[in-house]
């Protein structure tokens, strides 16, 4: 089995288990299911939110959540070298919903949490495409495996990332 086709069927056995009513998404993973997590730079609580947002907001969808997954995993070895960052970015680190760069609003906060997802420096308590960053992405016609990759290939340089939500927001109209 390929990475992917094990992502997908851990997801869907994890859909599974929440709407049966267990929301104790630690005790959904057998230790094979936690090597294979870090394996790809998932944790088990990122994987829960994609669950349980899918479940019931009915996003992201499972190939949503596989594509971010695969940008995360492709980072992780490629850029990482397979080594897992212990440092993590929480709460507080994060810019308010109201900042703003070149004068679009929650682009500071969700280009934080984008690099930070890259990394797999994400407290357990924050989402990468979470409610607000799915509308944020959806206002500007990006998908949120494009906008980690974008942010990827743009390093630290802010303008491009500024550029693309431009660009994507003029193309959209």
């Amino acid at each position: 089995m390929t990475w992917d086709e094990e992502f997908t069927t851990m997801f869907d056995r994890c859909v599974g288990i929440y709407r049966s009513g267990n929301t104790d998404f630690e005790s959904y993973y057998s230790e094979n299911d936690l090597k294979f997590l870090r394996s790809i730079g998932c944790k088990t609580r990122e994987l829960f939110d994609f669950v349980e947002d899918h479940v019931d907001e009915s996003a992201p969808s499972p190939t949503t959540a596989l594509l971010i997954t695969a940008v995360r995993r492709d980072f992780l070895h490629v850029v990482q070298n397979g080594q897992i960052s212990e440092h993590q970015i929480t709460r507080e680190d994060l810019p308010s919903f109201g900042d703003t760069l070149g004068e679009i609003h929650y682009l500071p906060r969700i280009l934080t949490k984008a690099r930070a997802k890259l990394r797999g420096e994400l407290d357990p308590d924050i989402m990468y495409c979470c409610g607000g960053d799915r509308k944020f992405l959806r206002e500007h016609g990006i998908h949120p495996a494009d906008f980690l990759r974008h942010v990827w290939a743009a390093d630290d340089n802010d303008e491009k990332v500024l550029e693309l939500v431009r660009s994507s927001s003029a193309n959209k109209r």
